[in-house]
Order: C-alpha cells, then structure tokens, then sequence
C-alpha cells in the first residue's frame, strides 16, 4: 500500500467517525418512550428563571406572563436588560418579572449577561437557575421538571430545544429538520445510552453552586457548548431531559437564517477544533470516559458540513483510485454515505413526517449547497463576535 492510500483511509476512518456517532445517537433514540415522571422535590426548593435580553421590548412581556403562572410561589423570574436601547426593561417590569440592568459597551454577549445576572444572585442565592432565551415558548410543566431534575441529579439539565414549525419553504423545514436532529435526536439517543449531551442555549437548569463558579463571562458565539466543556471538565457534565420543550423562534428572513447558522457554525466548528481535543486528552489520561463520549458527540460538525466532507473526500478517493490508487478509501465512504442516508431517513420517518414532507427532504443536496457561503466564509472570516438575531417583524409588544 502507498503512501498515498494510508492518506486516503485516514481521511475515509476520519470522515466515518461522525457518521458513526451520530448512527449509534440515532439508533438508540428510535424506540418509543413513555414520559418519565421524576419524583417531586421539597417545596422549599427555590428557582430563579435568568432571561438575557438584549432589544427584546416587543417579546418580553409576552414571555414572562406565560413563565410566571409556571412558577412556584417562591421562584422569580429575573430579565437581564442588556446594553438595551428600547424598552426591554420597562416591558419585563410590567409584566412581573425583576429586571436588572447591564450597560458594558465593550462587552456583548449572552455569556456576559448570564455573568451579569448570577453576580446579581449571590446575596440571595436559589437553589437552582434555569436560563430562557427572550423569543422562546415552553411546554406546561417544563420549569419544575427542569428544577427537579437538577436537584435530583446534582448535574445540568437540558430540556428539548426545537424550532417553531417552518412555514412551506423547502429550506426553513431542512434547517428546522437538521436542528431536531441536532437538539433532540441525537441528545435522546445520548440519555438512552446515558451519557453527556451539549448544552444548546436555552431551557438549562442548573445547580447554584456549578452555574455560580463557572465561567459564562466569554464573548464565544456558542457560549452554551463552551460552558458544556467546562462544567464537563469540572465533573458536572449535563445531562438531557427530553420531557420539557423549548420552542425558539425560526429566522423571519433568508438573510436572518444564514446569519444564524452563520453564527452557531463557525461557533461550533471552532470550538470543535479548540475544545474537542482538550476532552480527549483529558479523558484518556485521568480514564474518564464520559468526556470522551461527549468529545465524540463535540466531534460531529453540522450537518450540512458533513456532508459537504463526506462528499468531498468521496470525490478525492475516486479520483485517487482513478490514478492507479486503491479503491478501499472510496469503498469505506460509500459505506458511510449509505450508513448516513439510512440514518438521517430512520430519523425522518421516525421524528419529522409532520414536519419535512418527503419531498422536501429529498432536496438536502440543494440545501448544502444553498449553504455554501456560510462554509466559504468559515475558510475566509470566520465569525468570532457575538451579533443577535433579527427577530420576527410579527412580533407585537406585550
């Protein structure tokens, strides 16, 4: 074998390592479940729900009157005003909610607003912190699983995390899709096998004394994975609980969803580069195997992007063994390509008839290519500053 084929297999065992992962996440998520009941913990247990927001006057209110009927009599919801140039506070205010206020000009972020909020707990600390997005909904019940769950395992939680259901556009229900897969597919398959999953931003319940001594002042685009990484390290890796569902608000515009996916891809291509290997390495020498499963869970890139590698690499070992070189590398690719159509189809027709039409799945190759400027400017200039996401315009005050 040539120097030419070991390079090429390399490529093909590396490119198979994220299909596997997710092969195996999505094959332990297919059976159905019934919804787990928790044991109920004391009612002296106290929650604060932490909601940063930055310009968020025409939701706010809305958000905390749904959260505030949810609440135990002792739980507060507290809204982080963020370098806020509307009336986000006086909204949240009206509304029930305590507000407190940050103005840092040199400082953006939602990790810098959670600092900013726990700091302003410590006199009066609760027993948990649950963090909500602004613009999100939730299903009945969701604060008190997640406050009990917390308790219960000593460990942060992360509720279901999904899109609000896409309108016709063949585009919006693939990136709704790929985010299903993303933040409730493979995460049960994860609690299936009981091991770690990513935090994904919204709907995290955690322990006073973890979210108090972790490090959430950070401008990172995906403040969530990076805090993942850390409590992990600390032993306290998350845990997800498929019960409780958070509904985030899909992208009003074309323009509004590329500078999402912008954002969350380049945020966590990088911090699979940054992060993924210091899992590794501490895994294998302190033999903690949870950090490994969730290094390989760190390791899957989004889904577009795999499967733009994939073919990639399939089109570079092709041509490989049309120079004279061998033909395992393209076969090992073919393998994983079909391993990676059957699981994205089992996970189809599994979790997402209602949402994808049959129709629409079978235009994923249009959609990674509609997402190749994302891929080309990760290559030319990644995104690395925080920048929110425009908002529905349907949006009315509260």
């Amino acid at each position: 074998m040539s120097v030419g084929d070991t390079l090429f297999i390399i490529v093909a065992v590396i490119v198979l390592v994220p299909i596997a992962v997710v092969a195996v996440e999505t094959l332990a998520a297919l059976p159905r479940r019934r919804s787990s009941q928790s044991p109920h913990v004391p009612t002296a247990a106290r929650a604060v729900v932490l909601i940063p927001a930055h310009n968020e006057a025409a939701g706010i209110g809305a958000t905390v009157r749904a959260l505030l009927p949810e609440l135990s009599p002792q739980d507060r919801v507290v809204v982080i005003a963020d370098n806020c140039s509307d009336g986000t506070a006086a909204a949240a205010r009206a509304a029930g909610a305590d507000v407190v206020v940050r103005n840092d000009a040199q400082r953006h972020g939602k990790g810098y607003a959670l600092e900013f909020g726990v700091r302003c707990l410590e006199a009066n600390p609760p027993d948990v912190v649950i963090v909500f997005d602004a613009d999100c909904r939730f299903s009945r019940g969701s604060c008190r699983r997640l406050k009990e769950e917390a308790i219960r395992f000593r460990a942060p939680v992360q509720a279901r995390y999904v899109l609000a259901e896409a309108d016709g556009d063949p585009r919006r229900q693939l990136s709704a899709f790929a985010f299903l897969f993303k933040n409730f597919v493979r995460p049960l398959g994860l609690h299936r096998l009981r091991l770690p999953c990513l935090l994904t931003g919204t709907g995290m319940a955690f322990p006073w004394r973890m979210i108090r001594d972790a490090s959430l002042g950070t401008g990172d685009i995906v403040e969530d994975m990076k805090l993942s990484v850390e409590l992990a390290m600390n032993g306290h890796p998350p845990r997800f609980c498929p019960d409780p569902c958070v509904e985030g608000a899909a992208a009003p515009h074309k323009e509004a969803v590329l500078e999402q996916r912008t954002r969350w891809e380049h945020g966590h291509v990088r911090t699979l580069l940054t992060q993924g290997p210091r899992l590794v390495w501490s895994a294998l020498r302190d033999g903690r195997p949870r950090l490994l499963a969730l290094a390989l869970e760190l390791s899957v890139p989004p889904l577009s992007l795999l499967v733009l590698i994939w073919a990639c690499a399939l089109a570079g070992a092709l041509t490989w063994w049309r120079l004279g070189g061998a033909l395992e590398p393209a076969g090992l690719l073919l393998a994983g390509g079909a391993l990676l159509i059957l699981t994205l189809a089992a996970a189809w027709a599994r979790f997402a008839r209602g949402l994808l039409p049959l129709r629409s799945l079978l235009l994923m190759p249009v959609y990674v290519f509609w997402k190749l400027p994302i891929y080309v400017r990760l290559l030319r200039q990644p995104q690395r500053t925080w920048v929110r996401t425009e908002r529905a315009a349907a949006a009315e005050p509260g």
